[in-house]
């Protein structure tokens, strides 16, 4: 007779991923790896139904299988957990400086972070009196080619890699300054790799040029980029010493001492 199996609290509109959950939150609960029928039998779930879905997540290696029939939290969620917690230690961190530098030069003060092929607005420091009419919200979003920071990040990866991203997006453009061809974009990432900054033109939006330095953990690793954006005429060069100087700032309270 099969196993009838337990209701569970109706939250996910897709059942499977209620499954998923409750299949997630009992590994989280044992700090060893934990049997089929354990966790089959904490969950009220069929073993069958319980070894396929978790067999799915072992292929995403959010679940391990350290030994036939007994499984335990994967790599992937600690690898997703470090990302976050990157993220949300980058914003903390950087909040109090960009304000600062946003009081200095009365200009739009952006913190971006890259998310596959594009870059995510997380912060900003802003108001109305800079005189923007292009202000990003936070979580907007832009295609890396045509924003400072994502140049950075371009400029951070290996050749192939920007060659794959070229070849995957198309470099679409989105203003008649847009760099949407390979050679030119390879040339914009050198320049950027060699001065350490990276600049909008214009390239996204008509009326508007950004600067931007990155922001680095304590590997020294790339994790963010902190841009000021101003009307195209306004852009001023002495800034950009400003807004090094902050970034480096930030970087060295996540530990970046490079």
């Amino acid at each position: 007779m099969e196993k009838k199996e337990k209701q569970l609290p109706s939250t996910p509109a897709i059942q499977v991923l209620e499954r998923m959950f409750a299949l997630i939150d009992v590994l989280a609960e044992s700090e060893d790896a934990i049997s089929l029928k354990s966790i089959s039998e904490k969950t009220g779930l069929h073993p069958s139904t319980t070894h396929r879905i978790l067999n799915d997540l072992a292929i995403g290696r959010f679940v391990d299988r350290p030994e036939a029939g007994s499984y335990r939290l994967g790599m992937r969620l600690l690898e997703l957990g470090n990302l976050v917690k990157a993220r949300l230690n980058v914003r903390d961190a950087a909040l109090e400086p960009m304000r600062e530098l946003h009081r200095h030069i009365q200009q739009p003060v952006n913190l971006s972070v890259r998310q596959g092929d594009e870059i995510v607005y997380i912060e900003r420091a802003y108001s109305e009196r800079s005189g923007m009419q292009v202000v990003r919200a936070i979580g907007a979003r832009a295609p890396l080619h045509l924003t400072s920071v994502g140049k950075l990040f371009l400029a951070a990866d290996e050749p192939h890699r920007v060659r794959a991203y070229a070849t995957r997006t198309g470099l679409p453009g989105q203003t008649h300054n847009s760099i949407t061809q390979l050679p030119l974009l390879e040339r914009e990432l050198a320049k950027a790799r060699q001065y350490g900054m990276a600049r909008d033109n214009e390239e996204l939006e008509l009326g508007v040029r950004c600067i931007a330095a990155g922001i680095y953990d304590d590997q020294h690793r790339l994790i963010a980029g902190l841009s000021i954006s101003a009307p195209a005429d306004r852009l001023d060069e002495k800034w950009l010493s400003q807004l090094q100087h902050t970034a480096h700032a930030i970087s060295a309270a996540l530990g970046d001492h490079a």
